[in-house]
Parts: structure tokens; C-alpha cells; sequence
């Protein structure tokens, strides 16, 4: 009699849907393929990284220059600025007259760090690779400083001589000029020559041979040595040079081209500030990684954003901060012929960035017609990051995200530690001293696990500042003896594996006895309809513990007299949709708020200002929450808050 199987076959027209159905499934619990996607790109990196550095080619002028003499991409676009196109072989030959140039007639010497003061343009590249070309290493400064915090970022890098763009001439006045050229009064810093990229200056580099220095020149001890120094925003004080090694921009090169599978095809357009890591690593060198082409806009413009994504054919775009809001804000773009949309009228298939927030996540892409938006969470000195690349709406507004795999393999290098607001530190147990992790969905800082004796593995801090690069190591978390790398930033963790961005330590404010985050109450006030940017802070009133919350709002059509019923219509969102203690008390209505050259705001003039009418711009108008309506604020209103004789 014939064995009866416990598993009887399955017809294969019946396997292959079952298999399929339970393969979607674990994916959509647990992200196994999204997970799989991200760990074989860091795994690919890695192997990539480790070859070109014991092939002494970690350089990234090696990475062009087998672009520009393989005869599969030599003649494929590189750059395109201004109307004008380089091919690799061309942009290739190009910087090689620039390294001619920096090496014969500035004498720059191998490792010899120098800042370039530029606006976006094909000679930022130029300069920038020629510099590598010779084995030297650039020091990228914001072209928007001024004054004293100009000459500090030059001082920084310990130059001496600074390269600058025609275009900021304006910005080397006779002061700064002055205190560039003489030596401190201590006598401990030599005079820094100021370089000008005049039209002549670049016309007689064009007239410099072609020629490729010898590969000595450009010989990397470490994939960790240093290759360039990107500048934090300063936004609390002066800017400080983060050393990025040449191992984080082939990192973030590669995982990007990876992530986004990027083709040499695609067009890749940015007016983002190239000397800002976003533009010039996640932007410029993935290009560079993916032999694709760089389209250079010269300035952020919302005028001009679509006309140039057009005018070029890109087909990715790339977004810092508040850039997409503002471009939502502009009025619709249509042809005044046909009728035509042409907020879509582009072939755009992918955004990509950081700053998108979530009240306009879905509202960009449904207005442009972009099907795809590439959010992700890193910062220049920090040496991991968050990833999400979506399309759909269940991870529309997060920063990044992933599942069980991943959890599993990172989940011991990744935590999210509670805060003492107080202090703004993390908190630690009275008894043990340690910190504590956040609960899954609760905000708290996020911190990256580092080797305790190796510190530099994996951060190298800020260049010739011990001081600054120890605060952001924190020792004692879990265990004794450990060591994180604090991002400053506070996050959750969902339980779909969907991480969200809450606030900046600092920001985030204590009110009747709550933590409020800026961030979260910004999004609840974008979503009005009338409102194009709000941000939000805390500020300090007299007799009152903590913090009242004020709202700094750019109204359509920059009005700062709004109507009545438009102030009546925010005032009822912010009562269904916040808290009482997060419900912003007061207005400053504005036609601009102050922002960085990344479009991300500021809030420390504005919590410095408060709501004190004196110190407020006679420009903007001050209102506050009274009986569930916003009505004026003045200066009676402030004196009876100074005299005790109101309560909030």
C-alpha cells in the first residue's frame, strides 16, 4: 500500500501565488526587501572604499579621471552652468589647468589646505578638483558671511591664502581685508593672501597646459585622512570646519547613488549651496560616482526653479530646508497660450533631500507631478544617517525608515535616549548614572554608537577644536566605558519602523509644566491655507515659569495686517488640533523670516526679541491668544504682562 505524504505536492500554479502572497506580506511587516536594498549598498560601499584605498585612488580626481578617458562616457556630459556643457573628458582637461594654475602660479603645496569663497558655478567644481588634482584640500566657507565671522572661517583652516569668487568681492571689506592681511596682535597668525577669481584670472587659466601631476602629489595615507573641511551653519556662533574624510564622501557618494539608483543618464539638477555637504557630497560627488551629469543652478530662485529644471531636462532634483515650501507657495505656473500646467510640465521622476516636513510632504507631489521624494536625516560631521525613499503615503513625512533586518544588524550602533529639558542632556538615573533609551514612538535624542578607544574610526570631529569635538561625545550611556556621538537632534522611532523628526535640542521648549516641540507645532500651523512658513519658538515672559509659545508667520501674499477671519480660522486649528500647553500664545506676523543660505530657518534672534514690542521689528505686527480669537498686542499689553497684572 503506498505511502501517504504529510506534505502532499502543490500544483506549481498554486505555489508560486502563495509564495508570492507570503513574501509580500513579510515585506510589508517587516521591510525585508527595503532593509536588503540599503545593507547591500552599504556592504557594496564599503568593499569599494577598502579597494580604492589600498590602490592608493581613494582621491576622487581617479573617480573622474577614468570617466574622462573611458570612450563609453569621455564625451558624456559632466557639468551644464549657465547655458554651457562640459563633457568628463573636457571638464577633465579643464581642471587639470586649474591644478596647473593653483600649483605653478599660487604655489600650492600637497595637504595644504585652502578656502574658496564661491557662489554655485562650474568653477566652484573647477577649483575644488583642481585642488585635489595636486593633492591639497579645500575648505568650503559660505559666501554669505560677513565681517568677523568671515575672517574666523578663513582663521580656522589655518590658511594661508583664501580663493574668492569675483561675485563676493563686496564682502572683503577694507576691515576684513585688514585683519586678513596683518598678523594677529598675539603674534601667532601669519597674513592671509586674498586670491580673487577676476574674469582675467580665469581667462589666463584657460591658456595653462593640460597636464597631470604625478600620483605621488595625491597619495592618501588612510581613507580617513582628511579631504575636505565643510563648515557648520553657525547659526549660535561661528561656523565650525567639519573634517570630512575622503571615506565619508566616497561613503555618501556611493550609498546614495545605491539608495536612489541612479543611472548615468539621469540629469541632476541643484541651486542648493554647493559649499554645504548636502550639494556637494549627496549631490555633486553621487553624480560623480554615477557618471551622471551635474545641472548647476547659480542660486536658489523660486522665479526661475522650474524654468531651469525645464530648460535642462533634469530628471532628479535635490532640496534643502524650506525650499519646497516655498516653491508650493508660488502662485501656479501656466502657459498663457494653451492653458497648459506647467508645474508639471517636466521630466522629473525623483526629489531628493532633507527638510521636506510632513504638512507638505503630499502637497508638493501632488502639485508638480514628482511620483518619488528621497528624504533623508544625516549631518556633515556625523557618520551615519536615515533613509527613506518613498512613494506612497504610508512613509509621507518621515525621515527615514526600516524594519526588522535591519534592526537586527544596526539596532546595537542606533539608540534614542530620553532628555533632561532642564539641562538639555540626556538624562541619567540618579542611582547608576546612565542613561535611559526612549520608548518606542517617544521622542528623544538620537546618538550613534563609537568604538571607546578609537574615537576617530568613525569621527573626526571639527578641524584644530578639541573643545567643540568633545561635546559631541557622550561617555557612561549604557554601560561604563561606552561612547555615542550625540546628534543634537531629538527623533521617535515608530512602531512601522518610521522615524520622524520632533525638534533640536534647544528648541523644544517647557510650558505648564510640558515639552513643547517647535517642529510639530510648525506643522499643525502649515497646514492652514493661508499660511506659506511658520516658525515656531518659546519665549521668556515676566512672572512666568517656562516658556509662552510664539509663532513667527509669513502670511500669502507676505501681508502683515491679515483679515480678521483669517486670524480666526488659525486660531480654531490651533484649538482642535493642539494641546492648551502647545497652543502658540503669541503672533509675530512678518513678510520674511530669516533663514540660512540652506533655506533652513533661525530662531535665536527671534526667541532674543520675544514678544517685547520694543524689541520687535516695527515692520511686523504682534498679536495673542485672548478669549480664542488672536487680537492685537502692544505695548499696554506688555506692560500689564511686566506688571503682574496678567496670567497665561
Amino acid at each position: 500500500m503506498p505511502q501517504l505524504s504529510a506534505f502532499p505536492d502543490v500544483p506549481v500554479k498554486f505555489a508560486v501565488p502563495a509564495i508570492g502572497t507570503l513574501l509580500a506580506y513579510l515585506n510589508a511587516r517587516w521591510a525585508i526587501f527595503y532593509d536588503w536594498h540599503l545593507l547591500s549598498n552599504l556592504i557594496k560601499f564599503r568593499i569599494k572604499t577598502r579597494l580604492a584605498e589600498r590602490q592608493d585612488r581613494i582621491n576622487p580626481f581617479y573617480v573622474l579621471e577614468t570617466l574622462a578617458q573611458d570612450p563609453n562616457s569621455a564625451s558624456r556630459p559632466f557639468l551644464v552652468y549657465n547655458g554651457r556643457t562640459w563633457t568628463y573628458q573636457e571638464g577633465y582637461e579643464t581642471i587639470l589647468r586649474y591644478g596647473q594654475y593653483l600649483r605653478k602660479t599660487l604655489a600650492i603645496k600637497p595637504k595644504e589646505i585652502v578656502p574658496i569663497v564661491f557662489t554655485n558655478s562650474a568653477n566652484f567644481i573647477f577649483i575644488w578638483m583642481g585642488l585635489w588634482s595636486i593633492g591639497a584640500i579645500p575648505a568650503f566657507i559660505n559666501y554669505n558671511l560677513k565681517g568677523n565671522s568671515l575672517v574666523h572661517s578663513i582663521r580656522a583652516a589655518s590658511a594661508r591664502l583664501v580663493i574668492v569668487d569675483e561675485e563676493v568681492h563686496m564682502q572683503f571689506t577694507d576691515e576684513v581685508m585688514a585683519a586678513l592681511s596683518s598678523p594677529q596682535s598675539h603674534g601667532t597668525e601669519d597674513p592671509v593672501k586674498v586670491v580673487f577669481m577676476t574674469p582675467e584670472v580665469e581667462a589666463s587659466i584657460n591658456h595653462f597646459p593640460a597636464t597631470r601631476e604625478e600620483d605621488s602629489l595625491r597619495s592618501v595615507p588612510s581613507r580617513l585622512s582628511t579631504g575636505l573641511l565643510i563648515y557648520t551653519s553657525g547659526t549660535t556662533g561661528f561656523p565650525k570646519p567639519a573634517i570630512v574624510t575622503f571615506d565619508k564622501f566616497w561613503s555618501g557618494s556611493l550609498f546614495v547613488r545605491g539608495w536612489l539608483g541612479i543611472l548615468p543618464d539621469d540629469r541632476i539638477y541643484t541651486c542648493m549651496p554647493l559649499y554645504h555637504s548636502t550639494a556637494a557630497i549627496l549631490g555633486y560627488g553621487t553624480t560623480l560616482f554615477s557618471g551622471a551629469t551635474l545641472i548647476i543652478g547659480h542660486r536658489f530662485s523660486v522665479r526661475r526653479f522650474w524654468d531651469e529644471v525645464r530648460d535642462n531636462d533634469a530628471t532628479i532634483i535635490q532640496y534643502v530646508g524650506e525650499a519646497m515650501r516655498y516653491l508650493l507657495a508660488a502662485p501656479r505656473q501656466v502657459d498663457n497660450v494653451t492653458g497648459e500646467d506647467l508645474d508639471k510640465k517636466h521630466t522629473v521622476r525623483l526629489a531628493f533631500g532633507n527638510g521636506l516636513r510632513p504638512d507638505i510632504w503630499n502637497r508638493v507631489k501632488e502639485r508638480f507631478g514628482i511620483e518619488t521624494i528621497g528624504e533623508f536625516y544625516t549631518a556633515t560631521e556625523a557618520f551615519s544617517g536615515h533613509w527613506n525613499i518613498s512613494s506612497n503615503d504610508f512613509t509621507a513625512g518621515a525621515i527615514g525608515r526600516n524594519g526588522f533586518l535591519a534592526q537586527l544588524l544596526l539596532g546595537r550602533s542606533i539608540a534614542i535616549v530620553d532628555i533632561d529639558y532642564e539641562t538639555q542632556m540626556p538624562w541619567r538615573d540618579p542611582k547608576t548614572g546612565l542613561c535611559r533609551r526612549s520608548k518606542r514612538g517617544q521622542p528623544g535624542e538620537l546618538i550613534y554608537a563609537m568604538d571607546p578607544k578609537n574615537i576617530s574610526e568613525r569621527f573626526q570631529g571639527y578641524f584644530n577644536n578639541k573643545e567643540d569635538t568633545d561635546k559631541k561625545v557622550l561617555r557612561d550611556v549604557f554601560t561604563k566605558g561606552d561612547a555615542w556621538f550625540r546628534t543634537g537632534d531629538l527623533v521617535r522611532w515608530d512602531k512601522d519602523g518610521r522615524w520622524y523628526f520632533s525638534d533640536r535640542i534647544g528648541d523644544t521648549f517647557r510650558w505648564k509644566s510640558e515639552n513643547v516641540s517647535t517642529n510639530e507645532v510648525a506643522e499643525v500651523l502649515g497646514k492652514h491655507p493661508e499660511v506659506v512658513e511658520a516658525n515656531v519658538y518659546g519665549v521668556k515672559l515676566p512672572h512666568h515659569e517656562g516658556r509662552a509659545g510664539c509663532a513667527a508667520i509669513v502670511f500669502r501674499n507676505s501681508s502683515t495686517d491679515p483679515p480678521a477671519e483669517v486670524l480666526n480660522s488659525l486660531a480654531k486649528l490651533v484649538h482642535s488640533q493642539l494641546p492648551s500647553y502647545a497652543k502658540p500664545l503669541f503672533l509675530r506676523v512678518t513678510a520674511e523670516l530669516e533663514r540660512t543660505g540652506t533655506n533652513k530657518q533661525q530662531k535665536h534672534i527671534l526667541r532674543a526679541e520675544g514678544v517685547d514690542p520694543s524689541k520687535v521689528s516695527s515692520k511686523d505686527r504682534l498679536y495673542w491668544l485672548r478669549d480664542g480669537k488672536y487680537v492685537p498686542f502692544g505695548d499696554k499689553d506688555w506692560a500689564k504682562i511686566n506688571a503682574a497684572q496678567v496670567r497665561l
